[in-house]
C-alpha cells in the first residue's frame, strides 16, 4: 500500500486530492496538511511514500517545506503547480522535489504520478518538466553546489547516452527502443547513473545532464 500526505491549503482542493487518493485500492492517505509546517510534521511522523506538495502555502511555503522533507527523511516530494514556471516551481526542484503535476491533471493520471514517484523515479512528463527543466537551467542563478564536467568522467560512453535522453524528459521505455535496448537495461543504465552521480531521482540526473554542459543551455 502507498501511503500518501496530501498538503494544500485550500480546504475544498485538499478535500478533492484525498478522495481521488483514497479511491485506488494501492493508495491510502495518511495525513492532511494545510500549511508547509504542517506537512514537514506530518512528514517526519507519518513517513509516507509521498507527500502530494502545493506551492503557496501560508506558515511555510511548498518550497522550504519539500527541502526540509527531503533533507531529513527518504519520503518523496510530488509537487502540485499551475505551471507558471515562477521562482516557486525552481526552488522545489533544487529543493528535492521528485515531480511536478498540474493542479487540473485528471485523476487517473494523479494516481499513476502518486505511484510513479512512489516507485522511485521522477515525474518527467515530456511538454512539461521538460520545458520547467529547460527554463530551469537557462536561468542566471547560482546553484549552492553545481556540478562540473568532471563529474561525468565516471560514466561510460553508454550511460552518457542514456543521460542525454533522460535529459530530453524520455521514460525508460523510450531510451530502450531509441538506443535498441531492452527496458530492464534501460532501467539498469539510470540506476548506475544514480549511483554514480550521486543523484537522488531523474530530476536531479536531468540538473546535472545541464550544468555539466552535456545538454547545452538554451
Amino acid at each position: 500500500m502507498i501511503r500518501v500526505v496530501v498538503a494544500d491549503d485550500q480546504a475544498l482542493v485538499r478535500a478533492g486530492l484525498v478522495g481521488i487518493v483514497d479511491s485506488a485500492d494501492d493508495l491510502t492517505v495518511v495525513g492532511e496538511a494545510a500549511n508547509g509546517l504542517h506537512a514537514v510534521e506530518r512528514a517526519r511522523r507519518e513517513r509516507p511514500d509521498v507527500v502530494l506538495m502545493d506551492v503557496r502555502m501560508p506558515e511555510m511555503d511548498g518550497i522550504e517545506a519539500t527541502r526540509l522533507i527531503t533533507s531529513s527523511t527518504d519520503v518523496r516530494v510530488l509537487i502540485l503547480t499551475t505551471f507558471d514556471l515562477d521562482a516557486y516551481v525552481f526552488g522545489a526542484l533544487r529543493g528535492g522535489a521528485s515531480g511536478f503535476l498540474l493542479k487540473d491533471t485528471p485523476p487517473l493520471d494523479l494516481l499513476d504520478a502518486v505511484r510513479v514517484v512512489a516507485a522511485g523515479d521522477a515525474l518527467l512528463a515530456p511538454g512539461i518538466t521538460r520545458r520547467l527543466i529547460e527554463e530551469f537551467a537557462a536561468r542566471p542563478e547560482p546553484d549552492p553546489s553545481p556540478a562540473t564536467p568532471a563529474a561525468l568522467d565516471a560514466i561510460t560512453d553508454r550511460e552518457r547516452e542514456v543521460l542525454v535522453l533522460v535529459a530530453k524528459g524520455l521514460t525508460n521505455a523510450e531510451i530502450a527502443e531509441r538506443l535498441y535496448i531492452g527496458p530492464g537495461t534501460a532501467k539498469t543504465h539510470v540506476r548506475r547513473l544514480l549511483a554514480k552521480l550521486g543523484a537522488r531521482d531523474r530530476v536531479q540526473l536531468v540538473i546535472i545532464a545541464y550544468q555539466t554542459g552535456l545538454i547545452p543551455l538554451r
